[in-house]
């Protein structure tokens, strides 16, 4: 169900359970909206298409693309190395644990040294009222060819039941959200292919699927990283560039 909120509020519960809240003053910006889908069992994902206006995505945008010291790293995927399917980036508080994936340890640089990721995380705590992060990942995805595989964000210094922030800049590309297979079918690879599903906002038991606008936030909770996995897949007539911003807390 549609919710609507107005620019700079916090995403209310009653929101997220699908009540309108109605513009408290004349003349006031058109009310945004956001989509709460409940995946069972502790775990949600909200969605927000418009959460950044566009002129403030383009400047963003802008300034991601041409400051950020974006570098592809060479990984390891099922015991052999590959290039990395997309630029990344990462910003962390000082005296964390370090990030490492799939044998990857990135230069955790300052919030310091990009102002502007300042104001995006505090728009980010401004509509999440208690929300806490403290380092971000950046990805850019310069063309339908980058993507991200199947994967959840489920390691042990995020704790139990992350809150992951999503932010996404530039070209719009489709986020896919499947269920975990279960432990009788985990001896088997999961498929690593696209699902099919092509909707704008579509679902079934198993799995949901988001087209994600410039200037859009999605955020998962709860159990999302223990019982789902998501990715972004190729893209052919996907040409323009995408950066990402993955906000999440450290917290071990």
């Amino acid at each position: 169900m549609m919710t609507l909120r107005l620019k700079s509020e916090p995403i209310s519960e009653e929101e997220e359970e699908g009540e309108p809240t109605p513009s408290s003053r004349s003349g006031e910006e058109p009310a945004k909206k956001s989509t709460r889908v409940d995946l069972g069992n502790g775990s949600e994902v909200v969605y927000m298409p418009r959460f950044l206006s566009s002129d403030e995505s383009w400047r963003f945008y802008n300034y991601l693309n041409s400051r950020i010291p974006w570098t592809r790293p060479t990984i390891r995927v099922f015991g052999r190395s590959c290039l990395q399917h997309r630029d990344t980036c990462y910003v962390a508080n000082a005296g964390l644990t370090d990030l490492v994936y799939s044998g990857y340890q990135p230069h955790a640089y300052s919030w310091d040294d990009y102002p502007l990721l300042k104001e995006i995380l505090e728009a980010v705590h401004n509509v999440l009222p208690g929300s806490k992060f403290n380092s971000l990942l950046l990805n850019r995805y310069k063309g339908g060819s980058d993507y991200v595989g199947w994967h959840s964000d489920d390691e042990k210094l995020y704790g139990s039941a992350p809150e992951i922030a999503s932010v996404s800049f530039g070209c719009e590309r489709e986020f896919f959200l499947k269920k975990k297979p279960s432990k009788t079918s985990q001896a088997r690879r999961p498929d690593d292919g696209p699902v099919r599903k092509r909707s704008r906002i579509g679902s079934d038991a198993a799995q949901h699927t988001f087209v994600l606008k410039h200037g859009s936030l999605l955020v998962m909770r709860g159990y999302t990283q223990r019982d789902w996995i998501h990715s972004v897949p190729k893209r052919a007539k996907a040409e323009g560039v995408r950066i990402n911003l993955t906000f999440r807390r450290i917290v071990s």
